[in-house]
């Protein structure tokens, strides 16, 4: 038996991804240079590929930001934005791995040297996705849902933007001390 969420759950986790899908991509459209330098920096696809790259992801981010709040739109944008994320833990991990840590993430308005803690956010990101792409129980919506949802989604934003600040400041201060 596939468990079920409550559907304003459900939808809070869903508009919550929404939200960061967009907020992300929006951040890569204010300074595209920025993010191509970013994905270059990860050494993971060739040079002449990251112009085509770095334009795939601010699509695909796009795509899933806003297929995530489409009624009906079934589990693929949630599976789909859990492997985004775990392809972003791994390109991360894969640097860290080679002791390139000094590099910008390209994931926030400002750089942000990579660590162990971006790692392990995209995991809690993954987790959340996983969970968003259960199929929602059959209880009806009530008038007071759409608070929930709408203030939910707004609480996991604001938690997702602190919980991210402090890593990044984190992560700047060990780089400031070696």
């Amino acid at each position: 038996m596939t468990p079920e969420l409550d559907p304003a759950l459900r939808a809070t986790l869903r508009g919550a991804l929404a939200l960061l899908w967009l907020a992300a991509a929006h951040q890569k459209l204010r300074d595209p240079a920025r993010f191509r330098d970013a994905l270059a920096g990860y050494q993971l696809i060739p040079a002449t590929a990251v112009r085509t790259a770095s334009a795939l992801v601010v699509a695909l981010e796009l795509a899933l930001g806003l297929a995530l709040l489409l009624p009906g739109s079934g589990a693929a944008p949630a599976l789909a934005t859990g492997a985004l994320l775990a392809l972003y833990a791994a390109a991360i991990a894969a640097n860290l791995m080679r002791g390139r840590r000094a590099i910008d993430c390209g994931c926030g308005a400002r750089p942000q040297p990579l660590g162990e803690g971006l790692v392990a956010r995209n995991a809690v990101l993954v987790a959340i996705a996983l969970t968003a792409a259960l199929p929602a129980s059959g209880r009806a919506f009530a008038w007071l849902d759409a608070a929930t949802i709408a203030g939910g989604a707004a609480a996991l934003a604001a938690l997702y933007a602190s919980v991210d600040a402090a890593i990044g400041q984190h992560l700047r201060s060990l780089r400031v001390r070696a």
